[in-house]
């Protein structure tokens, strides 16, 4: 399992034969690879319109400024020379333009597992699991609070999937673990279940230092080795609107003096925490995510960082946030344009308002990751399993949503586009000639096996074979798959003696205390 794509027989589609069989499930898909947008991306905006927001975002960051609640980083930009009032941070252009051309334009992560290292940035695009949903939901025991047992179920679910490329945030949260020692948990799962990139929470000092000690005991790495190289990351939001608090810009300091990247995602629903167009929407929250990354490549020049977007509107008539929504779709587009503006990765997010996996969950859903491929997104966060706006996470909705995105790879594969002579296919077209077929043809025949996409869940039988065959619908069928995958999962090898020393760890730091939660 270090390796899932060496060694196995590809069928259909790309796919990956006898991907995983264990008490008779057999999990065929495609095999690991990080796919490379090969389409020019979306620019809804021109030339003008990208410095017309660009000039936005400058003039709120000098003349309004943004509140740091952390005196760390009030008193790292007064010594940059920027003007620090209270909390209150004004920075000119040209301060916050120079931290920015520190930052690389691509970067990579390797985890404990050098097989499973992922790329952000250069046109590659990775998928994220969903990440910090408090509830689940299935079709058998409907929606409940989050727990240990189905964090862990979703771990297994990341880890099968070769479209799922990064072990995000917690998949639902397991609130049957008390919070001090939560992180601790999760993490030692995490590191065990899967040898995919994994992720930090930037709550705290404890949360921070633990997950990288942890990464690095995993990868059986230095302290030094650890600090030259990227193994893991973290995302932060700022507090919308005109602020980041104080845990997560912490955890982001100390992850950039270890060169760890930070994803500095401002969360921007239009009409509520942002103006209502989406322009404003937008150079709202580029000034926010500029702000934390100048910040970032002043403490340590050159580290690690990505630009996030989770721009959205708001349902007018209740207040509730909407995504997957046309606006959505444009402010990720209009995002990306700032992003290559700036020179910097780009991450957005697979996402949907609906409540169970039906077909309102499945073309929001679509709408977004759509569109993160139309914006050039390099990392696509909640990518599988999202449901109710990021209050449910699914089994079934993560078996679905991999389906999409076993489809959005494929799409990317230079054989679907191809026009050599081979491809145009001129003497397949003589020798079948008027009237005929191609089943039988010679072109046919050498290229079948893996001419086109075959799906995971999707049933593309008529009408009267899929009836006849119980009517199955794609939650069933996903709620099947996904079943099928957790009940027969092995865990990929990990030295034992890493192990104990990880789990040593664990033991060690929940005797301490583990996280304070109490302030």
């Amino acid at each position: 399992m270090t390796d899932q794509s060496a060694g196995r027989k590809k069928r259909s589609g790309g796919r990956e034969g006898n991907a995983r069989r264990s008490h008779g499930f057999q999990l065929d898909q495609m095999p690991w690879r990080i796919p490379k947008n090969p389409d020019r991306p979306t620019e809804p905006v021109d030339e003008a319109g990208v410095l017309a927001i660009h000039k936005g975002a400058m003039r709120i960051l000098s003349e309004i400024g943004i509140e740091f609640l952390n005196d760390e980083a009030l008193a790292l930009f007064r010594e940059a020379g920027c003007k620090v009032t209270g909390q209150n941070v004004r920075m000119d252009e040209d301060f916050v333009m120079e931290m920015v051309r520190r930052a690389p334009a691509s970067f990579t992560i390797t985890p404990r597992n050098p097989d499973r290292q992922v790329i952000l940035g250069d046109g590659h695009m990775v998928f994220v699991n969903v990440s910090s949903p408090p509830n689940s939901w299935d079709l058998v025991r409907g929606k409940r609070s989050g727990d240990f047992e189905t964090f862990r179920d979703f771990m297994k679910l990341t880890q099968a999937f070769n479209c799922i490329h990064i072990a995000g945030g917690y998949p639902v949260e397991p609130i049957d673990i008390h919070p001090s020692i939560r992180h601790l948990d999760c993490l030692y799962e995490k590191l065990t279940l899967t040898d995919k990139v994994c992720h930090a929470y930037s709550l705290g000092r404890e949360r921070v230092e633990d997950v990288m000690e942890m990464v690095r005991i995993a990868g059986g790495l230095t302290h030094e080795e650890f600090d030259a190289t990227p193994r893991m990351y973290s995302n932060i939001n700022s507090v919308s609107p005109l602020k980041h608090d104080f845990p997560m810009i912490d955890g982001a300091l100390r992850l950039a003096r270890r060169r760890q990247p930070v994803v500095v995602t401002p969360f921007t629903l239009a009409g509520a925490m942002a103006p209502v167009t989406m322009s404003g929407a937008v150079t709202l929250s580029i000034a926010e995510g500029l702000a934390a990354v100048a910040l970032l490549q002043y403490v340590s020049p050159g580290c690690p960082v990505a630009i996030g977007t989770f721009t959205s509107n708001v349902d007018m008539r209740s207040g509730a946030p909407a995504f997957g929504t046309p606006e959505y779709m444009r402010a990720t587009q209009i995002t990306g344009q700032l992003a290559r503006f700036y020179g910097l990765p780009l991450r957005s997010s697979g996402v949907c308002t609906a409540n169970v996996p039906d077909g309102q969950a499945m073309w929001e859903t679509s709408n977004s990751l759509w569109a993160a491929v139309q914006s050039g997104s390099n990392m696509v966060y909640h990518a599988a399993g999202w449901l109710e706006g990021g209050l449910i996470a699914s089994p079934e909705k993560f078996v679905m949503d991999c389906e999409v995105l076993q489809m959005i790879q494929r799409y990317f594969e230079p054989a679907t586009f191809a026009t050599d002579p081979d491809s145009i296919a001129f003497d397949a077209v003589k020798e079948v000639g008027p009237g005929g077929h191609y089943f039988g043809c010679a072109h046919t025949q050498a290229r079948y096996t893996d001419a086109f996409y075959n799906p995971i869940a999707s049933d593309w039988r008529n009408f009267e074979a899929w009836e006849q065959d119980g009517a199955v619908e794609a939650p069933e069928r996903a709620h099947k798959i996904a079943r099928g995958v957790i009940d027969s999962f092995e865990a990929p090898p990990m030295d034992e003696a890493i192990r104990e020393e990880l789990a040593a760890f664990v033991a060690r730091r929940k005797e301490e205390g583990g996280a304070p939660t109490d302030f």
